[in-house]
């Protein structure tokens, strides 16, 4: 069977683009091995923040990265065998890190994050699931007050662009967040925020609504692709599905399908973790990240999750304990009344490129290829614009978007292949 596009990959990234595609009057595939928006887009923090536009590069990076590696909290580990490929992949991120280059990745995920809430309210229009996502504030709270300061760049590039931004004390953050830690000393409240109560749930909704629509979901594992006179041919254990086009949306799985056809971007398995505590008397009404330690906390249906880390290994390595152990105790560090019910332990693989940036739009070369992967610790928030995007350039319109920044053969001549 042909279908006008197929999408490898049923996270929250290709979801959205099959709902973008289908507004557009395209039938749509998509195959994924696993249940749709269950593996990587399951496990975030919930944070759908139009204004996280701050790459992960910023200036001085480099200072901070043995503490992160060393020091207490640990919040960065890249695994023996992941090392020959993130020495060059981290002199492609120390190279995006000046603030002239971090600026300009502002103002490119600017654009893909800002409409995030009003295109996910727009998604579960008519779901019955519409309160999926609930407003929030998104809290970075600080042990040390002279931490805080909304001169720092991120803060000060975020102003510039219109966020509304408040530095508070101790008793205004007490009252914001009661069953904080008073250790947190002060705050930066980023407002204008939303939070997905479940984004499991979230992703399941909209895949459902996607099928009512007409769109095929096929549980299966792509083993290969080529190029064909009138598309491509996709290779699966039930059989070569034959499409127009093909969007490849298949997160940290994307790089070893392009392998064969010549194409190596330099994506990385960043893996992050989450414990949830199912039980836990402590109630957050915002989302809360400790600055110090790297990591997220939100309310959820299911419990308080804190998610966090970064941990550079291969695709199929096993999932680290001592991350449990240490994020179940900086989860009961940022909130002592979390009682005491163990809590279910997750891991997941971020696609993470070394700018920050995913892979959006058509490969040169590869006509109906078309990337939308690579949304590292952002692609809960670009979901939605990415998928837009992807939509425009498939029904030939020209997004009112500089795309240049997101082409996926971006990487092919900076250090090596």
């Amino acid at each position: 069977m042909q279908h006008n596009v197929t999408i490898i990959g049923a996270g929250i990234v290709g979801i959205c683009c099959a709902l973008s595609l289908q507004d557009r009057g395209f039938a749509v595939q998509l195959i994924d091995p696993a249940e749709p928006g269950q593996e990587t887009s399951f496990g975030n923090a919930g944070v759908i923040s139009p204004w996280s536009i701050i790459p992960q590069a910023v200036p001085g990076i480099w200072k901070s990265i043995p503490g992160m590696l060393l020091g207490r909290n640990r919040p960065l580990r890249v695994h023996p065998a992941a090392w020959p490929k993130m020495i060059p992949w981290g002199m492609r991120f120390l190279a995006a890190s000046s603030e002239t280059k971090t600026r300009q990745t502002a103002d490119t995920m600017e654009q893909l994050c800002q409409p995030s809430i009003a295109l996910f309210q727009k998604h579960l229009a008519g779901t019955g699931h519409e309160d999926l996502i609930t407003p929030s504030w998104y809290i970075h709270a600080f042990r040390q007050a002279d931490n805080a300061s909304l001169s720092d760049l991120g803060y000060a590039i975020r102003r510039q662009k219109g966020a509304d931004i408040a530095l508070i004390g101790p008793s205004d953050l007490r009252r914001l967040e009661p069953a904080l830690s008073p250790r947190f000393q002060a705050a930066v409240v980023i407002k204008g925020q939303a939070r997905a109560r479940a984004p499991g749930d979230l992703a399941r909704a909209l895949c459902d609504k996607a099928q009512r629509q007409g769109a095929r979901i096929l549980r299966t594992k792509v083993t290969g692709l080529a190029q064909t006179d009138g598309g491509w041919a996709i290779a699966t254990p039930l059989g070569v599905q034959q499409s127009a086009q093909v969007v490849l949306a298949a997160g940290v799985w994307s790089a070893e399908l392009l392998r064969p056809l010549g194409l190596a971007p330099p994506l990385m398995a960043e893996r992050g973790y989450h414990v949830e505590f199912p039980h836990a008397a402590a109630q957050l009404n915002n989302s809360i990240m400790d600055v110090d330690a790297k990591i997220v906390a939100s309310s959820m249906l299911a419990g308080l999750r804190v998610a966090g880390g970064a941990e550079f290994a291969p695709i199929d390595a096993p999932a680290n304990p001592r991350r449990q152990a240490l994020l179940a105790q900086q989860a009961r560090d940022m909130f002592p009344d979390l009682g005491s019910s163990t809590p279910r332990f997750w891991m997941g693989r971020r696609p993470s490129l070394p700018d920050s940036l995913p892979a959006l739009g058509e490969y040169s070369g590869h006509k109906g290829l078309f990337a939308a992967f690579g949304h590292s610790h952002y692609g809960l928030m670009m979901a939605p614009k990415s998928g837009e995007l992807i939509a425009d350039l498939l029904n030939g319109a020209h997004p009112n978007t500089d795309l240049a920044a997101l082409n996926p053969r971006r990487f092919d001549r900076s250090f090596g292949p």
